[in-house]
């Protein structure tokens, strides 16, 4: 199908590829994985002829569809949504629309003198796109954004009005109803609630089309890939299994090549001391020639490089009163669309709440009203004795100043602490060396959030508010988040679609709109989301395994 045979490629100094091949097969779903910068979308690139290498061959079959999903998003306006997601779903689309442009045609009197034209024009169209199945294709349409939370009001609306991430889903959309031969996706989960993710991993196994995408959700990785390909040190190499399986294998294989290491060096350094002690004897002389080449002849092994992962120890918080905070009979709407009827909660020391609920059910309301930034429309919102609360959200962002670099933002921030200890802060959010030197203005989205979460568990408040903290994290940096939170001793109230952050972390569960996740009544679960998935037979409000 798709194969990379000894592909090299480099930037400036930077070297991505060296001699690497690699084969994508029919029906293959694969999880791409590597460090940041290591060349996971290059490769994409490379696949769609955007790149190519500096050495070696990338082959793709000339009939061959690709579809590619990536992060940034085009521009999108003067269509509905639905029109927006066919428009860009490839062959299919493209009919679809040329469609209906010769239905207004015929209908236009000033066009009466070429009617024949486009009588003839319309037959041809309407019969391939009948005989490709386009009459299903605003079904399809309107299932898949369905499926990654559109609404039907929000389906039938204008494209321009949604935000980028909304945009986002739009673009993924596009892709999906393409049905291509081949699925490049980059980082599909990151502008998605958990039903749609959860939606989209059954999308994903059941398209007969081999599938090549990174994701820095774990939980995802398990459930879709069959196999992951590493990219790391100029290399690409192929596990067969999921994530876990990878993890597992690679540290096998690490400890494997250690244990070989060491006994080639054992090896080595006795030959040498045979060479060093015979040398100069002249009956030993042959055996001395022959032992220095057969070492010049060794291939040496190499220790594997280990991944750098800095350490901290965060600080406790200061102890707060039991009651942390209380809702008592809150509400809130927005027009005549009611949020929160009546709402009433007690969050106790040492609680960790996650709050689940589907699109517009008011998780993100919920917590902003708990942070303070929204006010309800009736009831109160309580917070309790010596509480200290700390919020964040994507909003959260705007408190950095772009002109500012990492380490002057850190040091601005904490004017007291010595410069050691906000570089290992800095270490343990995986921003290392000349890393602390960027500006911010220059940092992406995830590398932004780093800073936040690092700026606010430095010194923790002992009432955490977390809205999706785990949006573009890489694995390494949201495991090490979970580990920091798991011992965390103040209260938690939390937002995510990430089941592993969702399963080490919660206590307690809030479910906004009850288990169909359209009742007025929210419940409450006095367990984990463990123990909610076991009681209620799903992973999230209204979607069912």
């Amino acid at each position: 199908m798709i194969s990379f045979t000894r592909i090299s490629k480099q930037y400036g100094r930077q070297i991505l590829f060296v001699d690497a091949s690699f084969q994508l097969n029919p029906g293959d779903k694969v999880g791409l994985v590597g460090p940041n910068g290591s060349g996971k979308t290059t490769l994409f690139r490379m696949i769609v002829g955007e790149e190519s290498p500096d050495e070696g061959d990338v082959s793709v079959p000339r009939k061959m569809t690709v579809g590619y999903f990536r992060q940034d998003v085009e521009e999108m306006s003067g269509r509905s949504v639905l029109d927006e997601a066919i428009a860009g779903s490839g062959r299919l689309g493209d009919l679809h629309h040329e469609l209906e442009a010769l239905q207004q045609a015929m209908a236009d009197p000033g066009q009466a003198g070429d009617l024949d034209r486009i009588l003839a024009r319309f037959g041809e169209v309407q019969e391939e796109y009948e005989h490709a199945g386009g009459y299903g294709l605003e079904a399809q349409a309107r299932e898949v954004l369905e499926g990654l939370g559109f609404d039907a009001e929000r389906i039938d609306g204008d494209v321009g009005a949604l935000s980028g991430g909304w945009k986002m889903r739009v673009g993924m959309a596009r892709v999906l109803l393409g049905r291509p031969d081949v699925l490049l996706m980059d980082e599909p989960t990151n502008h998605l609630d958990i039903e749609s993710i959860i939606w989209l991993e059954g999308f994903l196994k059941s398209l007969p089309a081999a599938l090549l995408m990174t994701s820095h959700d774990r939980e995802f990785m398990n459930r879709v890939v069959t196999k992951i390909a590493e990219i790391d040190g100029g290399e690409i190499t192929v596990y067969a299994g999921d994530y876990d399986f990878y993890e597992r294998e690679r540290a096998i294989r690490e400890t494997n090549r250690e244990a070989a290491y060491a006994r080639q060096q054992s090896m080595l350094a006795k030959e040498q001391r045979f060479i060093d002690r015979f040398a100069a004897h002249a009956a030993k002389a042959a055996q001395v020639q022959s032992r220095v080449k057969a070492l010049d002849k060794i291939e040496r092994i190499e220790l594997p490089k280990r991944r750098k992962v800095v350490t901290f120890e965060f600080r406790s918080p200061p102890r707060s009163g039991d009651q942390v905070a209380v809702l008592k009979d809150v509400s809130k709407a927005y027009g005549r669309r009611v949020v929160h009827d009546h709402l009433s909660a007690t969050i106790r020391r040492g609680e960790r709440w996650c709050v689940m609920g589907k699109n517009g059910a008011g998780k993100t309301t919920l917590l902003r009203m708990v942070a303070g930034v929204l006010r309800p429309d009736t009831g109160e919102v309580a917070i309790g004795a010596s509480v200290r609360l700390g919020y964040f959200a994507q909003q959260a962002l705007d408190v950095l100043d772009p002109n500012l670099t990492i380490e002057e933002q850190l040091q601005k921030e904490f004017a007291q602490e010595s410069v050691g200890t906000l570089r290992s802060l800095a270490g343990a959010f995986q921003f290392s060396g000349d890393d602390t030197d960027k500006k911010i203005r220059a940092l992406s989205g995830g590398e932004k959030t780093r800073l936040v979460m690092a700026i606010m568990l430095l010194n923790p408040p002992n009432f955490l508010v977390l809205d999706e903290p785990t949006n573009h994290l890489d694995l390494a940096t949201k495991e090490m988040l979970i580990e920091s939170l798991r011992n965390f001793e103040g209260t938690l109230l939390f937002v995510s679609h990430d089941r592993a952050f969702l399963r080490a972390l919660s206590n307690r569960v809030i479910e906004l709109g009850g288990e169909s996740g359209t009742d007025a009544e929210p419940h409450l679960y006095p367990g984990s989301y463990v123990e909610y998935v076991a009681r209620t037979g799903h992973e999230a409000p209204g979607v069912h395994a």
